[in-house]
C-alpha cells in the first residue's frame, strides 16, 4: 500500500532590520522581549514600538516614529520590537489583534498604551505628558493659565518639608498616570502647588488636598472622608465628575461607531480646525473655547466662584468666601438672576389660519428680599422646571394677545420655597419673523417693556425682562457682548460641541459639505439625526468666535433661518440645453414644485446598468412631447441628497408630478415594462384632471386644446422628420461623390507609390555600388600608407648611420694628424739625443706599438658597431 504524502512547507524567511542601523530606535527585529525588558530597567521612560513587517500602518508610522526619537532620545528609550516572528517570544507571549501597538512605561508604572493618530505631533505630545505628568504652578499667573484652559483641571497641594515627598504625593503622581492609561487623548491636566498661599486661592488648606476645578459648575474638592486616597480613587473621581465643554473626536480610521454614538446624544456642532499639539499658544482654539464657556454657562455666579481674573494681579486682594456680592456692581435686585435656568415656551396659535406666535422665556430665579443666612444660586433641576411650567400654563390666559409690539413679563410665586419665583417674559413672532433673539434692528431698539400686574404684589417693581433683551435696561448684565450666554440650558435645541483636527480628518469634512478646494481647512457645521436636518456655515466667512456664537443662535431660535445643507452632484456645474434636464439638488424644488408643466422625473445611479438601457426610450420620449407643457428630467440619487418623501430604494423608478397638483405624483407602475408606449399612456392618463371628477365645459375645453397641441406637436416632429430625411440624402450623395474622388485620389497615390518603390530600389543599387567602391580605395589606401610608414623607418635608419660614419671620419682624421705630430717629434728628438739608451728607444717604440694598437681596436669597435645597426 501506497503511503500517503506528507505536506511540504517552506520555512518563513528569517527577519531583517525593519528600522535603519543609524536610526535612534533599538530595533529586535527577532522578537526579543526579554531583551527588551532587561533594557527596560536602566531608563525611567521607555517607549515600546511593537510592530508587523508587512503591515501598511507599521510602515506608515516608522517615519513618524523615528521623527519623534529624533527628538526625545536623550530622554526616552525607544525600541522596536517585531510581533510577528513566529521564533520570537513577543508572538508567543502578546496576542495583539492589530498593528502597530505603542506601549509607555514610566518607570514601574505601565503599559500606558497609546491609541491616538500616528502622527509624529500628537505622538511626541503624548510621550511628553507621560514625561511630565504634573505641572507644578508656582505663581498666580500660572495658576491662572492653568483653571483658564479648556480641558478640566486637577490641583493637588503638597508641602514639601518631609523628605524625600510629603505624604501622599506619589499617590497623587499615580493618579495622574492612571489618567493617561484610561483616557489616552489626555483631557484632564494634573497640576501640583507647592506655595501655601497660591492653595488658598482655590481654598486648599491642608497639604495633600486635591481640587478638581470646573468651569460652569461648582468646583469640587476631593472627599477624603468618604473615598480612600488611591491613585485609582482619585482618577475615578476625576473622571466621573470632569466638566466637558467640548470635546476632540480623533476617528483611528477603521471601522467604529464613534461619530454614530456621538450624534445619537442630541445635535452636534462639529468644528474642523488645523491643531499643532506642540504649538505653545492656540489663539483659533481659545476662541472657539470661550464660546463653548459662554454657551456652557447656565448657572454660574461671582458667588459660587471666584473671580480668576484677578489671580493675575499681585496687588489685587484675596477672594473673600464669605463675602458673596464681593466682585458685584449691580443691583441686589438682579444680581442673582445673572444665570438663571430658563426654558422657551412656544404658545398655540391664536387661530388655525393664524401665522402669529406668542414665543415666552420661562425662568426659574430666587428673591433676594429675605435672607436667612445666605442664598445660594439654585441648580436648573427637572422639579423647578416642571413647576415653573405648571404655573405657567395655570395664568397662560394673560398672555393671550392676537398681535404685540410688546414684551409682557410676569413672576410666579414658587411653590415650594418662599425665596423663590418663577419669570415668564413673552411677546408675538411671526411664522416669517426669523429671529427673535438677534433682532437688536428691529422691535428691539426701542423696546417697550409692559409688565403684568398679576401675581404676587410687590413683585411688579422687581420683574425682570425678556431674557434676551435685558442688556437694555441693565447694561453690567450684557457681560463681553454676547447673547449666548447659557443659551444650552435656555433652548429645547442644545448643542454638543466637538472638535476635529483638519489636517488628519478633512476627508469628513468633505463629506459634510467643505469645499475641497479651500487652502484654509477651517470648517464647522451642525449635525441633527433626530429631526434629520444638516446645516453648514459659510465658508466665506472667517470661523472666529463671533460667527460661531451667531451660527449656534440661528440654529437655537424657534424659526431658524438657517438653510438646510442638502449634498449636490459636483459633476453638474452649470446648466446646458438639454433634451433631458439633469435635476440636482439645488434645482430640484425649481424644476419639480415652481414649474408649471408637467414633470416626469427618473431615478437613476451610475452603477445601474438597466437604467441606462432606458436612456434611448426617455429621448424618444422627450422630443414626442411638447417642451412648453412637458418636462423630462433625471436625477442622480447616488450624488444628490433629497428630501426624505422623494427617497426611492429601488432603481429605476419613474415619478410624474403633474402640473396641476405637484404635491401629488405618481409613481410608474412596477409591473408595467418601461417602454414608450406604456410611458405615453401613464403620462396621458395622469397629465390631465382625475376621471372621477366631473369634467366641466371648461375642463373639455381644455382637454381639446391639449389634444390639439399633442396633435401640432406631432406634426411639427413628423415635419421636422421629414426635412431631416431629405438633409440625409442630400449628405449621402455627397458622400457618395466624396467617396468616388476619394478612391481616384487613392489609386493616383499608388501608382505614386509604385514609381517611388522603382527609383528607391535603384537608388539602393547604386548606393551599394558606391559602398563597393569605397571599400576598395580605402584599402587601397592603407596599403600605400603602410609602404609610406616601411620608407620612411629606412630613411630614418640611413640617416643615423650618414651621422656615425661623418663622427668616424672626423675621429680618424684627428688621429692621423696626432700621429703625424708624433712621428715629427720623435724625430727631432732622435736628432738631438742621439747618446740616449738603446733601452729607451726600445721602450718608447714598444708605447707606440700599444698606443697604435688600441687606435686600431677602437676603429674595429666603431666598425662593428656601424655593422651591427
Amino acid at each position: 500500500s501506497c503511503s500517503r504524502a506528507k505536506d511540504v512547507t517552506m520555512p518563513a524567511k528569517l527577519p531583517v532590520n525593519f528600522f535603519s542601523t543609524r536610526s535612534p530606535v533599538i530595533d529586535l527585529f527577532r522578537g526579543q522581549l526579554d531583551y527588551a525588558d532587561h533594557l527596560r530597567q536602566d531608563s525611567e521612560i521607555v517607549l515600546y514600538f511593537f510592530y508587523a513587517p508587512w503591515c501598511g500602518q507599521s510602515i506608515a508610522a516608522r517615519e513618524e516614529i523615528e521623527h519623534v526619537a529624533s527628538r526625545l532620545s536623550d530622554q526616552v528609550l525607544f525600541v522596536a520590537v517585531n510581533c510577528w516572528w513566529n521564533q520570537g517570544k513577543c508572538r508567543k507571549q502578546k496576542h495583539f489583534f492589530y498593528f502597530p501597538v505603542i506601549h509607555l512605561y514610566h518607570r514601574s508604572f505601565g503599559p500606558i498604551e497609546y491609541k491616538g493618530p500616528m502622527s509624529a505631533v500628537y505622538i511626541e505630545k503624548f510621550v511628553r505628558r507621560v514625561m511630565t505628568p504634573l505641572l507644578y504652578i508656582s505663581s498666580r499667573s500660572k495658576l491662572l493659565d492653568f483653571l483658564s484652559n479648556y480641558e478640566p483641571g486637577v490641583l493637588g497641594y503638597f508641602e514639601f518639608n518631609a523628605s524625600p515627598q510629603p505624604p501622599g504625593y506619589l499617590t497623587f503622581f499615580t493618579s495622574a498616570l492612571h489618567s493617561l492609561k484610561k483616557d489616552y487623548l489626555g483631557t484632564i491636566r494634573f497640576g501640583v502647588i507647592t506655595d501655601k498661599r497660591i492653595a488658598e486661592e482655590i481654598s486648599l488648606l491642608h497639604s495633600g488636598s486635591v481640587y478638581l476645578h470646573r468651569h460652569v459648575n461648582t468646583s469640587l474638592i476631593y472627599p477624603n472622608d468618604v473615598m480612600n486616597y488611591t491613585a485609582e480613587n482619585i482618577c475615578k473621581w476625576a473622571l466621573e465628575n470632569r466638566e466637558m465643554l467640548i470635546r476632540w473626536l480623533r476617528p483611528h480610521g477603521g471601522k467604529s461607531l464613534l461619530l454614530n454614538n456621538e450624534l445619537k446624544k442630541g445635535p452636534a456642532l462639529l468644528i474642523f480646525i488645523p491643531y499643532n499639539p506642540l504649538a505653545e499658544i492656540h489663539p483659533l482654539l481659545d476662541e472657539i473655547t470661550k464660546v463653548a464657556l459662554e454657551y456652557h454657562k447656565c448657572n454660574k455666579s461671582q458667588a459660587a466662584e471666584p473671580d480668576f481674573q484677578h489671580l493675575g494681579d499681585p496687588d489685587s486682594p484675596a477672594f473673600d468666601y464669605s463675602v458673596p456680592d464681593a466682585h458685584m456692581k449691580l443691583p441686589e435686585t438682579f444680581s442673582i438672576t445673572k444665570y438663571p435656568c430658563c426654558n422657551t415656551v412656544v404658545l398655540p396659535q391664536w387661530h388655525s389660519i393664524s401665522r402669529t406666535h406668542n414665543v415666552c422665556e420661562l425662568c426659574v430665579n430666587q428673591t433676594l428680599g429675605v435672607k436667612p443666612n445666605k442664598v445660594h444660586v439654585p441648580h436648573c433641576n427637572f422639579l423647578e422646571i416642571e413647576a415653573a411650567l405648571d404655573s405657567f400654563y395655570l395664568q397662560e390666559h394673560t398672555f393671550f394677545q392676537v398681535i404685540s409690539n410688546t414684551i409682557e413679563c410676569s413672576n410666579f410665586l414658587s411653590f415650594y420655597s418662599p425665596f423663590s419665583y418663577y419669570t415668564a417674559c413673552c411677546r408675538t413672532v411671526n411664522r416669517h419673523f426669523l429671529s427673535f433673539i438677534s433682532s437688536e434692528k428691529t422691535v428691539f431698539q426701542t423696546p417697550k417693556v409692559a409688565f403684568s400686574s398679576h401675581g404676587k404684589k410687590g413683585n411688579t417693581q422687581h420683574s425682570i425682562p425678556h431674557i434676551e433683551d435685558r442688556k437694555y435696561f441693565i447694561p453690567d448684565l450684557h457681560v463681553n457682548g454676547t447673547n449666548i450666554t447659557g443659551l444650552s440650558c435656555r433652548t429645547n435645541k442644545t448643542l454638543n460641541l466637538y472638535l476635529l483636527d483638519s489636517n488628519l480628518f478633512w476627508i469628513y469634512a468633505e463629506r459634510l459639505g467643505a469645499s475641497r478646494s479651500t487652502h484654509l481647512k477651517e470648517f464647522a457645521t451642525i449635525v441633527d439625526l433626530k429631526e434629520e436636518v444638516h446645516y453648514v456655515l459659510d465658508q466665506n466667512q472667517s470661523l472666529i468666535g463671533s460667527t460661531l456664537e451667531n451660527f449656534i443662535k440661528n440654529f437655537s431660535i424657534v424659526y431658524s433661518p438657517l438653510k438646510r445643507h442638502l449634498v449636490d452632484d459636483p459633476s453638474v456645474h452649470f446648466r446646458e440645453q438639454r433634451i433631458i434636464t439633469e435635476v440636482t439638488t439645488n434645482t430640484f424644488h425649481d424644476t419639480v414644485f415652481l414649474s408649471e408643466k408637467n414633470v416626469l422625473l427618473l431615478y437613476y445611479a451610475q452603477w445601474c446598468g438597466f437604467c441606462a438601457s432606458l436612456n434611448h426610450i426617455f429621448i424618444q420620449l422627450a422630443r414626442l412631447l411638447p417642451p412648453d407643457n412637458f418636462t423630462v428630467a433625471r436625477i442622480d440619487i447616488t450624488r444628490n441628497d433629497l428630501p426624505w418623501e422623494f427617497m426611492t430604494d429601488r432603481l429605476p423608478t419613474i415619478l410624474f408630478f403633474p402640473h396641476w397638483r405637484k404635491e401629488q405624483s405618481v409613481k410608474f407602475p412596477e409591473d408595467f415594462s418601461i417602454n414608450l408606449p406604456n410611458l405615453l399612456k401613464f403620462i396621458l392618463h395622469h397629465s390631465s384632471l382625475s376621471s372621477s371628477e366631473p369634467c366641466t365645459k371648461e375642463c373639455l375645453h381644455k382637454e381639446t386644446v391639449l389634444q390639439q397641441r399633442h396633435i401640432s406637436h406631432l406634426e411639427r416632429e413628423i415635419q421636422k422628420l421629414r426635412s431631416e430625411i431629405s438633409a440625409l440624402h442630400q449628405a449621402h450623395d455627397q458622400l457618395e461623390a466624396q467617396l468616388s474622388e476619394a478612391r481616384r485620389e487613392e489609386y493616383r497615390l499608388q501608382q505614386q507609390k509604385h514609381t517611388l518603390e522603382k527609383q528607391h530600389k535603384t537608388l539602393q543599387l547604386h548606393s551599394e555600388q558606391l559602398q563597393a567602391t569605397y571599400d576598395q580605395k580605402n584599402q587601397e589606401l592603407l596599403e600605400m600608407a603602410e609602404k609610406l610608414q616601411e620608407l620612411a623607418d629606412a630613411s630614418e635608419n640611413l640617416l643615423k648611420e650618414n651621422t656615425l660614419l661623418r663622427i668616424l671620419v672626423a675621429s680618424r682624421e684627428g688621429k692621423l694628424q696626432s700621429k703625424d705630430e708624433m712621428k715629427e717629434s720623435l724625430q727631432s728628438e732622435q736628432t738631438l739625443s742621439e747618446d740616449n739608451d738603446v733601452s729607451v728607444s726600445t721602450a718608447t717604440a714598444t708605447l707606440e706599438e700599444k698606443r697604435i694598437d688600441n687606435i686600431g681596436d677602437i676603429e674595429t669597435e666603431h666598425s662593428s658597431g656601424n655593422r651591427t645597426e
